[in-house]
């Protein structure tokens, strides 16, 4: 992150001094370091409403000032600068107010009578050290933006799966490392008839209307930690008839790698099935 010689050097100034002679020797002497924005005023009381305005990227503050000294000036500064970088460079011909100067929020000073050459020198470091403060703070706006858009992308993109998943099944599933159902979202209890636990427990005895060849298999999957795909196993339903079911699912590891458990949906295909055996025969 670099800042511009020119960039420093269109950056905005003002100057707040009671002196008009002090406004005119400072103004001169950025004018002639090619300094092309700047403001003055010698009322110490319209500094906080300019800087609400124009949000100066300096502003030199003579400290001795009637009605309102240059402590008084920060300080109302410091009521939408709180968060912000303060950018007050002081003037002063008092070496005892320097330090309650950079206490009070100023980031440097110049002494009275002015070295016209080290008040160059601190003008150009500090507005170079306010440009980068102002890019890192619009760089840290712009990636704070981005994340928000990015998550608002990422939530629109699982909300749109999970209705394409909606639309193309009956009911979405998830468990945990041990095979516990821990999410059902979908009328497939209402559909089958049967508690949670028999979609697909992880014993058999316990079952015995369902295929018992197919549920090893599904089982064996699942054991494996293997997604599937379209995998139909079936039952038989109290009255007699077979059901089919068809689910697809995925395992799911957390950040270190760790499994657990496995996400999926389920379909009843028996529909399909029936239509396809009639087909055949």
């Amino acid at each position: 992150m670099k800042i511009n010689k020119s960039d420093i050097l269109n950056a905005s100034i003002l100057i707040v001094d009671d002196q008009i002679s002090n406004i005119f020797l400072l103004k001169e002497m950025l004018q002639q370091a090619g300094y092309m924005r700047i403001e003055s005023t010698t009322d110490p009381t319209e500094v906080s409403r300019l800087h609400r305005r124009n949000r100066y990227d300096l502003i030199l503050l003579d400290l001795l000032m009637p009605d309102m000294d240059g402590f008084q000036v920060m300080e109302d500064l410091k009521e939408f600068e709180s968060d912000s970088y303060l950018p007050v460079l002081v003037i002063t011909a008092q070496p005892s107010q320097k330090l309650r100067a950079l206490k009070s929020g100023a980031k440097d000073f110049v002494s009275k009578p002015f070295d016209l050459l080290e008040v160059q020198t601190r003008i150009y470091n500090m507005l170079e050290v306010r440009l980068l403060y102002k890019k890192l703070e619009n760089y840290s706006k712009e990636l704070e933006q981005a994340v928000l858009e990015r998550t608002a992308e990422l939530r629109e993109s699982e909300a749109r799966a999970q209705r394409l998943a909606e639309l193309s099944s009956d009911w979405y599933w998830e468990q945990d490392e041990n095979g516990l159902f821990t999410k059902i979202y979908g009328p497939v209890l209402e559909m089958l008839g049967i508690e949670a636990d028999d979609l697909l427990g992880e014993t058999l005895a316990d079952k015995p209307s369902w295929n018992i060849a197919e549920r090893e298999a599904l089982e064996a999957n699942l054991a494996a930690r293997k997604p599937f795909l379209d995998f139909v196993y079936s039952r038989t339903k109290p009255d007699g008839s077979h059901q089919y079911l068809m689910v697809s699912g995925e395992p799911m590891f957390d950040s270190a790698g760790r499994f657990i458990g496995y996400r999926g949906i389920g379909k009843d295909v028996t529909e399909s099935m029936h239509s396809e055996t009639l087909r055949k025969t």
